[in-house]
């Protein structure tokens, strides 16, 4: 810790009280918007550059971008708690150890992680239920839309673009709410590859599973359907025939936290079954 407990009285009273977290750096979106979502928005003092929910975060000041961090303007700010995410933000966080911060590394990677680094977040700033209760909102939310699709009746075929040169396909998360929306991934296969390099596919391999939506969402980059469109041999490709090419975009869906889990649910529902 930053900042260590001096003294037998200091160690009784964390042992009594427990310690939460009051001054948190995010280095990705999804811990930021989860603390403003558990009604713990001041505790954060420092946020990823790429952050865009919730908008008044926006205001903090901007410490790190995805694979960078500036760490003298993280240490300025004394933090007794780092929030990460994966291992490509595994450098930075060696770093912040060696210079005596704390740092909490997730790498949620599917709907159940996302949900679970949910409850931890919440227990790291000492509101355990208020993590709990939002989590679970979230969970019924997602129960109710799977049930209510039922009655759409067989699940379209669909491919997701996370990116598109090479193609790759979605990773899990983006897998699993696909099939919630009610659409049927058809490479669910891949979403065992945390890698992006693993989840590139065959364009001829696409034309073959004949997907009939082809949901994009190339990070950073506007999707431009006549690309899908000039592909060789996409013209006989169902979703390309039917003009079912669409786009959500990646600040909601590539997030892993509650982003992904309301708007980019909702809008992967709209593009599958069109509600």
């Amino acid at each position: 810790m930053r900042h260590a407990v001096n003294g037998p009285s200091g160690v009784d009273d964390v042992l009594r009280r427990g310690k939460r977290a009051e001054r948190i750096v995010c280095l990705t979106e999804e811990t930021t918007e989860t603390l403003y979502l558990l009604g713990e928005g001041d505790r954060v003092v420092g946020i990823s550059g790429y952050t865009v929910r919730p908008p008044e975060a926006r205001r903090k000041p901007k410490v790190s971008a995805y694979i960078t961090a500036k760490f003298d303007k993280i240490e300025a700010l004394e933090p007794d708690l780092v929030l990460a995410f994966s291992d490509l933000q595994a450098d930075i966080c060696a770093e912040l150890i060696r210079r005596g911060l704390t740092v909490v590394c997730f790498n949620q990677r599917s709907v159940a992680d996302i949900l679970e680094m949910i409850e931890m977040v919440g227990a790291l700033a000492g509101v355990p239920e208020r993590g709990q209760d939002l989590a679970s909102s979230l969970r019924e939310s997602l129960v109710e839309m799977r049930e209510e699709s039922r009655r759409v009746g067989a699940r379209p075929r669909v491919f997701f673009e996370e990116w598109y040169d090479p193609l790759i396909s979605g990773i899990r998360w983006v897998s699993e709410l696909i099939e919630i929306a009610w659409g049927e991934d058809i490479f669910s296969e891949n979403r065992a590859f945390h890698d992006g390099k693993r989840r590139i596919v065959d364009p001829d391999e696409v034309i073959r599973r004949d997907p009939e939506v082809i949901i994009a969402s190339w990070c950073g980059r506007k999707f431009q359907p006549d690309v899908v469109r000039a592909r060789p041999g996409w013209d006989r490709v169902s979703a390309v025939r039917d003009n079912r090419l669409c786009e959500v975009k990646s600040a909601v869906i590539l997030q892993p936290g509650p982003a992904s889990l309301t708007e980019g649910v909702r809008a992967l529902r709209k593009a599958i079954v069109g509600e």
